[in-house]
């Protein structure tokens, strides 16, 4: 399953979403490390504080529209039919 990406709101990286039970149109991001490191942290093993943040998912239940090349015009005129009806 392919998940939205959105950009988030402290470092403003791109980072998958997944869903969150019980809210249909609410994601989590999914644990990143920041762009740059603190010094103060030297080099302990640091989240982003945007990590893990519930956020706001894109057109949530909406459909993927699929181009079939089909032609979604209707005709101008119906063909005619030279035919009779047997009953």
């Amino acid at each position: 399953m392919k998940m939205p990406r959105l950009e988030c709101a402290f470092c403003s990286r791109s980072i998958a979403a997944g869903i969150v039970a019980g809210g249909p149109g609410k994601g989590r991001l999914w644990r990143h490390d920041p762009t740059v490191r603190p010094e103060i942290f030297g080099d302990a093993h640091v989240s982003c504080p945007g990590s893990l943040e519930i956020v706001d998912l894109p057109a949530p239940g909406a459909q993927l529209a699929l181009d079939l090349g089909l032609d979604d015009g209707v005709p101008d005129e119906a063909p005619g039919i030279d035919t009779i009806a047997l009953f």
